[in-house]
């Protein structure tokens, strides 16, 4: 299962599964005996490579493509024989080996790739003598012919703009179009075609640089059912007018578009994924309530170095954060782009009650035209979004450009490195829906289809197909501008899973070879890493070795760990009632009444399983990794189980990022407002965020926490605010300003469902914590950054060091509900979740000279500094809600 939902956008691509065509310059010497059929309603055949095409449901005769104009008498046909999938064609597509096969007659083989330019159908006539006189007729998918006939060549071109002596060429790969032109100054300039590579070219003159342009792509669109002539812009656009309505001619290495000190910028020193603490965070969310904020929503906000933003940003990366995970920043389709064109809520929000419907509603009815979105609907993949540049309307359309780059240097100057999310795994639309691009271009091609020739949507949207070679090449030449061009030290892949494995070590692989010599970076020091959920058309491999959790394991490639994620909060992101509880939200140690969780008995035994689970954790969710488990077994990380599936994939500490919340699902806060007892304390409610932050933020590997949970960060209970607005999602950096819990019932349309548990806990003002809850949690937050960035045992790199160095004493059938004790080199922490001080006696430890971390002694938290160690015993003692690191 995917970890989160996004509301998909309806749009009309069921049809994009039709056979691509157009009018053919010349009836073929193979003319069928009859005018082509009527366009089918699916595409059930797929032309798989030159010789074979793949028919499901077809009988085990003699076929034939049929290509030409609909309902003419003239066209051509392609002789089809039953056949068998090689066992090359059967690695290539797994997912077709038990479909009838049919090899492409050698007479016709030449025919390739005039009827790829054609409407084309797969027909089957009956046999002479057969009463049956209707044809079986079907639309064809073509993917895999076109890399047969076109990729390699394809794959080594240099598409969109490029200078060369200031000349630019424009090129775009458009195999399938009868005629591709440019649209450039109100004029038509004719494109040659490279019939080698399906690439169309032009070179213009100098004084094109800077000029909005489109492409006019001639070809069948499937979705129109005839030949149009479509107006798109670039694939690979380099700039972009306001709301993406034209490409721009941009030579992204001007010196004009870098800012002062770009050529020199001082990035802070690269730290491995296996040390990397990340803060991730939304571009609007960060500045647009900041009253300090000069630049309120913008890029340019984090270049206002005094706002209050920008210096907690500072105090995180001074105790140890690395880096900043922006959400989507490149071009997307759901926000307007000119401040004029936004609209705002009509309402008065701070007049209603805090457990009131009327703030979402208010909101919902502005969603579709406001200035907010998270951003994964993309447009255009390697051009900066304009709705965050302080002037979209620019003529130039570079602002993005260069305040983007001002950015990252605001961000490097704060002592972070930046992360970049990326959305390769869809696109907001496809078919003829103006929103679609690459679709208008290749339709049928950049998509993945269905058996039936639908565009699968597993993802929430039209799915895209990085397994296809163009779609795998925009990914990694996209990637690989935003290293090179903006500076950008990681990248998040959306739904990784849902691209192959040999796609993200591509990516892997491209940035490895960028030096600082050559091209202004350390490829190397580039981070990755994504989502490996295994899900979808794609789920288990079915089509490809997927980028999944256990299959990147050992890649340095690391992907989000749900495992100790559930077992922190309890329960999974999609429970019907959000009270479940879990090891840092008070199961069996501080029950709320949800029958949910079962009577005591259950309760203990599921807490000590979710223990089992935050121990695979805290080494880094290692697959090999020993230890004794709560029943007693010595097991490895990969005997425990996580809903049928083993808990530790890892090969390698860097391998799983951890995490207690990100942008999907309910805040931390919010999770703890579900699931703690009502009655709990403000003061506690901080504490128990503290102790869920420290699972991740003192395990082995990479962790990750979303912008402002350590100040208690609420979006008012809403579980998918990607449409919310402002008013659930800015981030509040004064704790003056409440840390956004109470501001109404979050909006109906995810969330509903959960109003009857909702406005009593919205109701009640105790769940709101004022300044010293939320100051204490983000120092105690800090705090645990230092410890962990001060101590090298946290950064260990191999299996075997994680299992000489880090232990589980006290493991095993008489461990402590609702307590954890790790021993890490010389280092002792203790995780007690329990409401109540905890001894924890480690026999082998008596007579060792261990005290309190020095970072917690004198912390910020006095209640974690009274947490003590009794050294004839070998006994640690710690306050109730209160994680706490001891060292010898």
């Amino acid at each position: 299962m995917p970890s989160h939902t996004r509301r998909p956008v309806r749009r009309s691509a069921a049809a994009l599964a039709l056979a691509l065509g157009a009018t053919l310059l010349a009836a073929s010497p193979h003319a069928p005996a009859q005018a082509s059929p009527a366009a089918p309603d699916q595409a059930l055949a797929q032309w798989i490579d030159r010789d074979t095409v793949v028919w499901k449901g077809a009988e085990r005769v003699d076929a034939q493509l049929e290509f030409g104009e609909q309902g003419s008498a003239t066209g051509g046909r392609i002789r089809l024989t039953p056949g068998t999938l090689s066992p090359a064609e059967r690695a290539a597509f797994p997912h077709l080996t038990g479909y009838p096969a049919f090899t492409v007659d050698p007479r016709d083989r030449d025919l390739a790739r005039t009827a790829l330019r054609s409407r084309l159908v797969a027909v089957q006539r009956p046999a002479a003598g057969r009463r049956t006189a209707a044809a079986t007729t079907t639309g064809v998918q073509i993917p895999g012919v076109l890399d047969d006939l076109y990729g390699a060549r394809a794959q080594r071109a240099q598409l969109g703009p490029a200078f060369h002596h200031g000349r630019p060429t424009l090129s775009v790969w458009a195999p399938t179009a009868r005629t591709v032109a440019l649209e450039l100054d109100g004029r038509t300039v004719p494109m040659t075609r490279d019939d080698s590579s399906g690439v169309w070219r032009v070179q213009g003159r100098r004084d094109w640089a800077g000029k909005p342009y489109r492409y006019l792509v001639t070809v069948w669109a499937p979705a129109a059912g005839k030949t149009v002539t479509n107006k798109v812009t670039d694939p690979y656009s380099t700039a972009l007018t306001a709301d993406s309505a034209r490409s721009l001619i941009v030579d992204l290495d001007d010196p004009g578009l870098a800012p002062e000190g770009w050529a020199d910028l001082h990035k802070p020193a690269a730290v491995p994924l296996r040390r990397a603490r990340i803060q991730e965070l939304h571009i609007r969310d960060f500045s647009v309530e900041d009253r300090t904020s000069r630049h309120p929503g913008q890029y340019l906000a984090f270049t206002d170095r005094g706002s209050d933003g920008m210096r907690h940003l500072k105090s995180l990366a001074a105790a140890g954060t690395s880096y900043v995970h922006l959400l989507p920043a490149f071009d997307f389709a759901t926000v307007p782009e000119k401040p004029g064109d936004q609209q705002r809520p009509g309402c008065d929000l701070t007049a209603y009650a805090p457990d009131s419907d009327s703030q979402q509603e208010c909101v919902t009815r502005t969603a579709a035209r406001d200035a907010y979105n998270w951003g994964y609907d993309p447009l255009h993949y390697t051009v900066p979004e304009g709705s965050y540049a302080s002037d979209p309307s620019d003529p130039s359309g570079t602002a993005r450009t260069v305040e983007f780059r001002r950015m990252v240097q605001g961000l490097n100057g704060a002592g972070l490195r930046t992360v970049m999310d990326v959305v390769y795994n869809h696109t907001a639309a496809g078919g003829q829906d103006p929103r679609s691009v690459l679709d208008r271009i290749v339709p049928g091609y950049y998509q993945r289809l269905l058996d039936d020739g639908s565009v699968a949507t597993s993802t929430c949207c039209s799915n895209t197909a990085p397994e296809h070679t163009m779609m795998g090449k925009l990914v990694v030449d996209s990637v690989v501008t935003w290293a090179r061009q903006y500076k950008v030290d990681g990248f998040r892949f959306d739904l990784m899973g849902h691209h192959p494995k040999a796609n993200i070590l591509a990516v892997r692989k491209a940035l490895d070879a960028l030096t600082p010599e050559r091209d202004g970076v350390d490829g190397k020091a580039i981070v990755l890493y994504g989502e490996g959920w295994n899900f979808g058309e794609v789920a288990n491999d079915a089509r490809f070795v997927q980028a999944t959790q256990k299959n990147l394991a050992g890649t340095g490639i690391a992907t989000f760990s749900d495992r100790a994620r559930d077992a922190v909060r309890g329960g999974g992101p999609f429970d019907a009632d959000p009270r479940i509880q879990g090891f840092a939200t008070g199961l069996f140690t501080d029950p709320n009444s949800s029958p949910g969780n079962g009577d005591s008995a259950t309760q203990r035994a599921r807490i000590l399983h979710y223990q089992d689970l935050i121990k695979v954790g805290l080494t880094g969710n290692l697959a090999d990794y020993t230890f004794t488990d709560t029943t007693g077994r010595r097991v490895k990380g990969s005997d425990i189980d996580y809903n049928g599936a083993p808990a530790g994939y890892a090969a390698a500490p860097g391998d799983a990022l951890a995490y207690a919340d990100a942008h999907d699902n309910e805040t931390l806060y919010d999770a703890l407002a579900y699931k703690l007892p009502q009655e709990t304390s403000a003061a506690d409610r901080a504490r128990m965020q503290v102790l869920a932050l420290a699972t991740a933020a003192l395990s082995q590997g990479p962790a990750l926490s979303q912008a402002g949970t350590d100040l208690l960060r609420s979006k008012s209970l809403d579980r998918n605010s990607f449409d919310s607005g402002d008013w659930f999602n800015a981030l509040h950096w004064n704790c003056a300003d409440g840390n956004g819990f109470g501001r109404g019932l979050p909006p109906a349309a995810d969330n509903k469902d959960k109003w009857p548990y909702a406005r009593p806990l919205l109701a009640g003002s105790a769940l709101g914590p004022g300044c010293s809850a939320i100051n204490s949690a983000s120092a105690a937050y800090r705090d645990l950054l230092r410890i962990h960035a001060t101590e090298p045992a946290f950064g260990l790199s191999t299996t075997a060091a994680v299992q000489s160095a880090l232990a589980f004493p006290l493991s095993g059938e008489h461990e402590t509900p609702g307590v954890i004790t790790m021993r890490l080199d010389g280092l002792v922490i203790v995780f007690n979740a329990t409401p109540h001080p905890q001894r924890q006696t480690v026999p082998a430890l008596a007579g060792a000279p261990y005290a309190l971390h020095p970072v917690q002694a004198h912390g910020a938290d006095p209640t974690t500094a009274t947490a003590s160690y009794d050294r004839p015993s070998g006994t640690f003692t710690v306050p109730a809600r209160t994680v706490a690191v001891f060292r010898r």
